[in-house]
């Protein structure tokens, strides 16, 4: 707060002088305000301020030395009785200390000034009103320091690490409330467990999306800091801080001239723009914002005097935050120095800073205290020293190397217990507000989980965020793996000063993103282990090692680049794990977490990577002249949030209980079923004989033969083990491709594999005998030939109309057979759009509609079959839900990817109107000359209609975008950027595992192509090495299917059937239910649990209707002959049995003759 009769203190006025310095009551002073300024009503009120009154009068005793006990006891009891306080007496850089006369002891650079005003009281800022959507008016936690009276001071003397010590007051005992107030005392090491208590949690149980809430009273908000967005470099008397000197420095290069933004001098304007930036904040809806103050501006030299118009503005912008009832949590220095500090002393390389920069903070606090409850002395000191004074990759650039980076983290610790013990000490009983400290760190995980790999991850943390939160949170020295490491170069603690550090935080305020993690954090400094960006594995790990304090996650978020305007899709999905993330630490881990501040509310300059990239919510074009803020989709995103205090469970996200209608097809996959022709040992037609004497062997007989024998199905035993493995799955349909290069190797019927087709005929016989319905592919693209016959694919594949009547006579060849034993047809399965051209694709499309036409008038009345063609379908959904620009990507993908081909066949019989009208585009601005074949009427007519289902298969779903972010997954073909949302499942080859998906795809297909039946072809998911990934696959089953099974009963999708990817790991590695080792097959557990489904037909529950299904037995194709003479087979069983009732009297009436006549 501020006393009219401290200001000249504050403002620099010498003691015993009249405060009515020249810049009040005077003329204004050019050089520190501008015309507007002096207009300004809050400036004009300010300088009354310092108009009031008489002059200050000092104590008898002169200005007391802080630290004397005297004082405190003696003058400093009597001016607490008169509501007065001390105040450092002001001086400019590089003039001498001062020496107080009341006392010999504590600081002598220190020296303070009475301000006691004849009865006069202090005059207070107003205190913010609760409003609707503020928070609740604060109380003192348990984990809160209960606070001294005001002239106490447990202030220890802090001594310079070169070894020069100021003279120590003796000190007070902290009273037993305070003691009991402050964060307890945890023993650093225990997060060491962080990396194998994570490693046991079960999976994929504990990286499924959490739908939940977050605490009531939870925290929102939303964080700048001055000199990334505040501008105004020149206006209102600001000073230049190290920041706009290294940026000058590097933005223009001896002769020549800046042709973009320079640094932070315009940036964002929020200087200019304070109701810009409020009206942001009131969209949000946040229930905080967190900012930083200007050092260079509030005193442009770093100490006193102070600038008014700084005083000012900041005074405004409070006064807006109270108003919309947003709470603020202020940072007293976000890495701006005033460079004048700098030249002078060397900045934070010298002893004299932590004293400069409590003064300052006393400045802050009387001022604006009335109006902030939640202070933080300063941002992220780790990048501060290590690169300000150590590597000199930022400002003030200085080259020191690792001693002099640590000798400013010395001196900014010891800053920062100055001003907690300066708000302790003399504000926190009028103020009740709360001080910390912005500590950033990233995360680092194992290479492998040995002892030594897990030691080297506790020591990265312990070099980056274990430097200051030790001596904080834990006993007020460094770690003990820092000191055994760096030896002589870290700087030593005294026992007074770790004392006066240790505890001195109200809570852990954590800043974690893109500022450090894979930017700032040297590559030493991981111990040759891996960066990562686990938030919940952080704060867990802050928990176990410093005694569950309450963390306050005051800056978080990651980045999108430069050239991102409005739909920041792959920002939302960082912002979505890191919450999601924030939540399961809360729920899951018992991690103390009270609030959450996403970085940042509008773009902004970005320290080392300038404007190259944006993290803001709010775009701002720096171009342009009046920086309007336009919501990006992330602002949609974080106002719903907000709103919903997170992620709260929908009805779509639940499972439901149901079962599928009776003859529901439940199969399974195998591209290509192991064929193996080699003849059994019956089929040999030689001699042998057994040498029982001495080799115990066989040996042929030469030149002797027997008989040879007709190939019957028995002979093939690979055909029985596979058999075998499928009946015990429970399936009712087998699905599988048949190989057209082996069985044409010439492409026509000049060369026929016989004993090819033969083992193919009896695999369908068996799987019929077994109650199994086989569905045969003709065709499946594979890599080598496209799984064509090598003279085709020598002259052309699809591209050569000649492939299509070869395709033709080689599905007739396949029907006439085989089509006794198969009634369930794919012409081509799975013909990958991605590898066509649009000549292939129209080829192909013509081909599979004669095959289907073929099909229907000539084999369908005696087969009864039915055929169509399997598309791989996944779904594409838009990254920013709310953009319709990535609405209308999605659209376009989805007609390219699937369109392409259902919409001739199952729509119009023409390609889509929206894949036309995009080549049309494309071709027209000369980059591209990508011609779509037309179809003639007749070609029309031909191809629409030829199904008989939708057949499609479906694995996975891909994310879109509009706006170009990743240029390695940018089509520009398309306009397309590929998004991953991190906060998914996703399998050990990356495919992201997305049950809703498959549901609305199903409804797509449904509205696109009407009440088709539609079977799902194929849907798997590959698994590690490792079984316990078979976790996934059990998950993925149940999930994917529980989907389907809403799409058949919540949106009337006329589903039939669903098949599993895939039969065994020897035909499709890692994608097996059966896994294959060692030439054997051993069931993972997977395959039980689709058993289980297979045999409740879907998942039934206590209120589930009984379903009575007729039980259906395979049609058999050897009885197709007795089948169809019923009437002969009536009368030759009529005629056997007179025949043998006959042999029965005849025999019974002779014997009884034979009696007789005996």
């Amino acid at each position: 707060m501020v006393r009219m009769k401290n200001m000249c203190a504050i403002l620099g006025s010498p003691p015993h002088t009249t405060p009515r310095r020249w810049y009040c009551s005077g003329g204004w002073e050019r050089a520190t305000l501008s015309p507007s300024q002096r207009t300004d009503p809050a400036v004009q009120s300010l300088c009354g301020l310092f108009r009031r009154e008489e002059r200050v009068q000092g104590s008898s005793e002169g200005p007391a030395s802080e630290g004397a006990q005297e004082s405190r006891q003696g003058a400093g009891a009597r001016g607490r009785a008169k509501g007065c306080e001390t105040l450092p007496a002001a001086r400019r850089p590089g003039s001498p200390p001062s020496r107080g006369r009341g006392g010999t002891h504590g600081h002598p650079e220190e020296a303070r000034v009475s301000t006691c005003p004849r009865g006069a009281q202090a005059l207070l800022p107003p205190r913010p009103v609760s409003r609707p959507g503020s928070l609740p008016r604060r109380q003192l936690s348990p984990m809160e320091p209960a606070g001294k009276d005001a002239g106490g001071s447990s202030e220890p003397p802090l001594r310079s690490p070169a070894g020069s010590m100021a003279l120590a007051a003796p000190l007070l005992l902290p009273s037993l409330l305070l003691l009991l107030g402050r964060p307890g005392l945890g023993a650093p090491g225990q997060g060491a467990g962080t990396w194998s208590h994570f490693a046991r949690l079960p999976y994929p149980q504990d990286q499924l999306f959490l739908h939940d809430t977050f605490p009531d009273g939870f925290l929102w908000g939303a964080g700048s800091a001055a000199y990334q967005t505040e501008g105004g470099w020149r206006q209102g008397g600001k000073g230049a801080s190290v920041w706009d000197t290294f940026a000058h420095r590097l933005a223009t290069p001896p002769e020549s001239s800046p042709t973009g933004p320079v640094g932070g001098d315009v940036s964002s304007d929020s200087y200019n723009n304070l109701f810009r930036d409020a009206e942001g904040l009131r969209r949000l809806g946040v229930s905080h914002y967190r900012f930083s103050l200007s050092w260079a501006r509030l005193m442009p030299n770093g100490t006193a005097p102070p600038n008014l118009a700084g005083l000012a503005h900041y005074g405004r912008l409070l006064a807006l935050l109270r108003e919309l009832g947003v709470e603020p949590v202020v940072t007293l220095y976000h890495w701006d120095l005033p460079q004048a500090l700098q030249d002078a002393f060397g900045g934070w390389a010298s002893p004299v800073l932590p004293r400069l920069f409590r003064d300052y903070a006393e400045l802050c606090f009387r001022y604006f205290g009335g109006q902030v409850r939640y202070w933080l002395t300063m941002d992220n000191p780790y990048v501060v020293a290590w690169h300000g004074y150590g590597t000199g990759r930022l400002p003030p650039g200085v080259r020191g190397g690792p001693r002099l980076g640590y000798l400013a983290a010395h001196h900014l610790l010891q800053a920062h217990a100055k001003v907690w013990h300066l708000y302790n000490d003399h504000f926190r009983p009028a103020q009740r507000g709360k001080v910390s400290i912005a500590l950033s760190s990233h995360w680092i995980k194992p290479q492998r989980m040995t002892e030594k790999n897990i030691k080297e991850c506790q020591k990265s943390l312990d070099f980056v965020l274990g430097w200051f939160a030790k001596p904080i949170f834990i006993d007020g020295d460094y770690p003990e793996s820092m000191r055994s490491y760096l030896s002589s170069l870290l700087p030593e603690f005294s026992e007074a000063e770790k004392k006066y550090i240790k505890a001195t935080a109200d809570f852990f305020a954590l800043s974690f993103g893109a500022t450090l993690s894979f930017q700032l954090l040297d590559s030493h400094m991981k111990f040759q282990q891996l960066e990562s960006i686990s938030l919940r594995q952080l704060l867990y790990w802050i928990k176990s090692e410093y005694n569950n304090p309450q963390i306050f996650l005051v800056e978080n978020s990651w980045f999108v680049s430069g050239t991102t305007k409005r739909d920041d899709a792959k920002y939302i999905y960082y912002l979505k794990k890191f919450i999601m993330e924030t939540l399961k630490a809360i729920r899951y881990d018992g991690v103390n977490v009270f609030g959450y501040t996403v970085w940042s509310l509008l773009d902004g300059f970005e320290w080392h990577r300038g404007y190259s990239i944006r993290r803001g919510l709010f775009y701002v074009d720096f171009q342009s002249h009046d920086k309007k803020l336009v919501p990006k989709s992330s602002v949609l995103f974080y106002q719903k949030l907000i709103e919903k205090n997170g992620f709260p469970p929908l009805p779509e996200n639940q499972p439901i209980e149901g079962i599928f209608p009776c003859g529901f097809a439940w199969g399974i996959v195998d591209n290509y079923i192991q064929v193996d022709t080699t003849p059994a040992q019956f089929l040999d037609s030689s001699v042998y004989v057994w040498d029982v004497h001495q080799t115990k062997k066989l040996i042929k007989v030469d030149g002797v033969y027997t008989s040879k024998r007709k190939h019957h199905c028995v002979d093939f035993a690979a055909i029985r083990l596979q058999i075998s493995l499928l009946e015990e799955m429970h399936i009712t349909h087998f699905h599988f491709s048949l190989k057209w290069s082996l069985i044409l190797p010439l492409g026509n019927l000049s060369l026929i594999n016989h004993t090819l087709v033969h083992y193919y005929q009896c695999f369908a016989s068996e799987l019929l005998r077994v109650n199994i319905t086989p569905v045969v592919a003709l065709w499946q693209p594979m890599i080598e030939n496209q799984e064509l016959p090598v003279s085709l694919a020598k002259y052309g594949a699809w591209e050569n109309t000649e492939t299509i009547q070869a395709f033709v006579e080689y599905a007739r060849f396949c029907f006439t057979s085989l089509g006794d034993h198969v009634k369930f047809w794919i012409t081509m399965n799975e013909p990958s759009v991605k590898n066509l051209t649009y000549t292939a694709g129209h080829n192909l499309l013509k081909a599979h509609a004669k095959v289907w036409h073929m099909y229907d008038k000539e084999f369908r009345r005696s087969q009864k079959g039915k055929i169509s063609i399997a598309l791989q379908a996944d779904w594409v959904e838009p990254a920013c839900p709310f953009s319709r620009n990535d609405q209308e990507v999605a659209d376009r993908i989805l007609e390219f990817d699937i369109g392409w081909l259902a919409e001739p066949i199952f729509g119009s019989g023409d390609y889509p109107g929206v894949m036309r009208a995009w080549l049309h585009r494309m071709n027209s601005g000369d980059l591209y000359n990508f011609h779509l074949p037309y179809f003639s009427e007749d070609e029309k007519k031909l191809i629409q209609g030829s199904f008989d289902f939708f057949a499609l298969s479906h694995y996975t779903t891909t994310l879109v975008g509009s706006e170009k972010e990743d240029a390695v997954k940018y089509d520009h073909y398309l306009e397309v950027q590929m998004i991953n949302d991190i906060t998914w499942l996703h399998s050990p080859s990356r495919a992201a595992v997305v049950p809703w998906g498959l549901r609305k795809l199903l409804k797509w297909v449904k509205s696109k192509y009407g009440d088709v039946p539609i079977y799902v072809m194929a849907n798997g998911i590959d698994d590690g090495q490792n079984m316990v990934h078979d976790k996934l696959r059990v998950y993925y089953i149940q999930n994917y299917i529980n989907e389907a099974l809403k799409a058949y009963t919540l949106d009337s999708v006329n589903l039939q059937g669903y098949f599993i990817y895939s039969f065994n790991d020897k035909t499709a590695p890692k994608y097996g239910l059966y896994s294959y080792v060692a030439n054997q097959y051993q069931p993972k557990p997977s395959l039980k649990h689709y058993r289980e489904i297979i045999d409740n037909n879907g998942f039934p529950g206590p209120e589930t209707p009984e379903l009575l299904c007729p039980e259906e037995v395979a049609s058999c194709p050897e009885c197709h002959f007795f089948r169809t003479r019923k009437s002969l087979l009536a009368f030759i069983s009529f005629i056997f049995v007179a025949f043998i009732a006959a042999i029965f009297f005849i025999t019974y009436f002779s014997k009884r003759a034979e009696r007789r006549y005996k």
